[in-house]
């Protein structure tokens, strides 16, 4: 089990393909997934077992095949459209929204488990197939920016608290295109070239982007690239949604350790697989190459809900702040924050109207065994 597990993603990646061949309402095979493994996600026990995987080789297969499908689902899509001319509005929504969510999950972690490998041949296909979202050019931000200022004041991915969802994703997705093309440009300044020279890696994927849109345009003609595009650029405004809660109001002190209470896990069973183990979030911010299958679940965690709950709570503001996160971070406050983390909480709080529910009782060293 601990090896197929893994392919749920890749199982319902062939059956939104399959879906957008048949038509009519199978469309909506993959957006229907989202509250159909939400509303399961959530009735499961937390899933608090290390894998038992031994053969890297192996645990690899459904990582290279629900990043591969990723594009795949998109030229499925456009062979929808060249079959369907005529077809009516909401079968075109199911199309754009199954693609979007599709990119998402399981796209994004399987991409992110790849860059995040040694091999430049994985690093090239993690990087590449994220053109399902747009940003060909993630890694660069998330391996040298987030990785590094997580869950302080510089980190893009880290939302203050008070922010709601709709505030925080647009801004995200500036941030962290900002961050990515500034690094880009400095190490090329460091090698001696022009901050955006020839060699800048936005115009490899800008030229990703126009290649596959050709390949999609010679299958469906320019309705086709539209309901791509449409599809790509919903995944990416959702994308940045999902740091959101992995992140979410935490406080660590620029340049100190980073530890496993800085991030928020989600442990639920479905969080896990579909997520390659990317909501098992502790380990892989202590240490980045870890493969998802060598990733342990931090037993010292304050409990979060799955994924998915986070995500349709996060709709309603009022519900994700008074029911899900900020009885969180009140324990994390007083549990774990070190004395100079507590007093930027504090500082937090008091801007976003919250209380002020410290109690008074120092940190001591064996509350802070979770770091």
């Amino acid at each position: 089990m601990d090896y197929t597990r893994y392919y749920l993603g890749a199982l319902l990646q062939l059956a939104v393909i399959a879906g957008f061949f048949v038509g009519g309402a199978w469309v909506f095979i993959g957006i229907a997934s989202l509250p159909a493994f939400g509303l399961i996600d959530s009735m499961l026990p937390n899933d608090m077992k290390p894998r038992r995987i031994s053969n890297k080789t192996l645990a690899d297969i459904p990582v290279w095949l629900c990043s591969l499908l990723g594009p795949a689902i998109y030229i499925a899509a456009a062979f929808w459209v060249a079959r369907n001319p005529g077809a009516p509005a909401w079968q075109y929504v199911g199309v754009i929204t199954s693609c979007a969510w599709m990119s998402v999950i399981p796209v994004v972690p399987a991409t992110h488990e790849l860059y995040h490998q040694r091999g430049k041949l994985r690093r090239l296909v993690g990087r590449y197939c994220q053109i399902c979202y747009l940003d060909a050019t993630r890694e660069i931000a998330h391996v040298v920016g987030h990785h590094i200022d997580v869950a302080t004041s510089k980190d893009g991915d880290t939302a203050p608290r008070g922010t709601s969802l709709y505030a925080f994703t647009p801004r995200a997705v500036i941030v962290s295109t900002r961050e990515a093309w500034g690094s880009e440009s400095d190490n090329l300044e460091k090698m001696g070239k022009g901050r955006w020279s020839i060699g800048h890696r936005i115009y490899r994927a800008i030229l990703a982007q126009i290649i596959f849109q050709a390949i999609i345009f010679a299958i469906g003609g320019w309705t086709a690239v539209a309901v791509t595009i449409a599809g790509m650029i919903g995944a990416r405004f959702w994308v940045e949604s999902f740091n959101y809660f992995q992140h979410y109001g935490l406080v660590r002190i620029e340049g100190a350790p980073i530890g496993k209470r800085h991030v928020w896990n989600h442990l639920k069973p479905l969080s896990r697989i579909m997520g390659f183990e990317i909501t098992n979030h502790a380990d892989h911010h202590t240490n980045s190459f870890a493969a998802f299958h060598e990733l342990v679940p931090d037993r010292d965690w304050i409990p979060m809900p799955s994924v998915y709950v986070c995500f349709f709570s996060a709709l309603i503001p009022p519900l994700w702040h008074h029911k899900v996160i900020m009885p969180a971070l009140k324990r994390w406050d007083n549990e774990m924050a070190t004395p100079a983390e507590r007093e930027v909480a504090r500082e937090q709080n008091r801007r976003a109207g919250w209380p002020d529910w410290f109690d008074g009782t120092p940190a001591t060293d064996g509350r802070l065994a979770a770091a």
